[in-house]
């Protein structure tokens, strides 16, 4: 298998979402014996040190696209990996709303196979060989635009997860009759501080027994704010730069979360949650979720107050059939395949098409 270049940022403001996707199908292609160099702007220390420690190699940008100094490196590192005399050449996978259309022809026009992140059709036109969308909102009609080649991969079959994930696969989950153990996870970055918010509506949620594990991501700028605001409440912990994600949502009889990827992983867990819109793109995919029931809405973060919170943490607590009903719907959302599905993908159409 010849190399997997993924180009993908982390900061407080774009979050961790798009690195932490493609860690994931950064592990599958390693363990088929594959290499993978990771290209990125990313502000977390901690977030650079667990991409290396897969054996992943790591090369830092200190300026990103629209700047032509992010093409100009991710060319010269193409260039130098390209294997030439065999069937396939090394595949760029490139993730982040700031990457255009014309960072895709790009790419096209210097001879490369490309795999393209996508949630909501952000592109003026699509030139990638495939594009993957992995939310449940994923529809044709946001790809009109597209080359002729350009394939889709849509919908949550190709939700991916972590390698961590791997060994849950068949767990069932035990519903409660009144759930006191609640997951806070509101992205790796949170620039807005919704954390806050939440934990200051948790205080308000008078439930005998209530503890909150809330999971504060690398690139979280109000670490020591949040500190000060659980103090010494012992019902709430902080997780900071949490590496068992897993071990955490079976822990939790429910989720507050965000309308981004870690949806996905709580469906996997069959965790029943209070969703957040926490960014302007997450807005179709929650409300596909809500039609589905397959979670609760809060609302938009710009619009919420912390009695609003509460209440419907307080209704999810409670209600053992919603979260019972919930639960089963989600098992059959996303199945933990999706990313090996993704590597057979981009293996058949390398196989396929060949050298460009």
């Amino acid at each position: 298998m010849n190399p997997l270049i993924i180009r993908a940022d982390a900061t407080s403001e774009i979050g961790t979402g798009h690195v932490m996707r493609c860690l994931a199908l950064a592990q599958a292609w390693l363990d088929k014996g594959g290499k993978v160099v990771f290209i990125s702007h990313c502000e977390s220390d901690a977030l650079r040190q667990r991409i290396r420690a897969e054996g992943i190699d790591f090369i830092s940008l200190d300026k990103s696209h629209p700047d032509p100094f992010d093409w100009n490196l991710t060319r010269g590192i193409l260039d130098k990996l390209k294997t030439r005399g065999t069937k396939c050449h090394p595949w760029l996978v490139v993730d982040g709303y700031h990457f255009d259309a014309e960072y895709q022809k790009s790419i096209k026009a210097a001879g490369y196979k490309l795999l393209w992140f996508d949630d909501y059709g952000h592109a003026a036109h699509y030139y990638a060989d495939l594009v993957l969308n992995q939310n449940i909102s994923a529809d044709p009609s946001l790809y009109s635009n597209r080359e002729p080649y350009t394939q889709l991969l849509l919908g949550t079959r190709y939700a991916l997860l972590r390698r961590e994930f791997e060994r849950w696969q068949g767990w069932q989950r035990e519903i409660s009759p009144v759930a006191r153990k609640v997951l806070v996870t509101l992205g790796g970055g949170d620039p807005d501080n919704v954390t806050l918010k939440v934990i200051q509506a948790l205080k308000q949620v008078d439930v005998p027994g209530l503890e909150a594990r809330i999971i504060v991501g690398p690139a979280n700028p109000h670490r020591e704010k949040l500190d000060l605001e659980v103090g010494g409440d012992k019902h709430l912990q902080l997780f900071k730069n949490a590496a068992n994600m897993p071990e955490l949502i079976s822990w939790a009889d429910l989720a507050i979360c965000a309308g981004g990827g870690t949806f996905y992983e709580l469906a996997f867990m069959q965790l029943s949650s209070c969703v957040i819109v926490i960014a302007e793109n997450q807005k179709l995919n929650v409300a596909y979720l809500e039609k589905q029931k397959l979670c609760l809405n809060i609302g938009c973060l710009h619009s919420l107050n912390i009695n609003e919170i509460s209440k419907a943490v307080r209704r999810l607590i409670f209600n053992e059939k919603l979260r019972k009903e919930m639960s089963g719907k989600l098992r059959g959302t996303v199945d933990g395949l999706g990313t090996s599905r993704i590597i057979f993908e981009i293996l058949r159409y390398g196989n396929k098409h060949g050298k460009q």
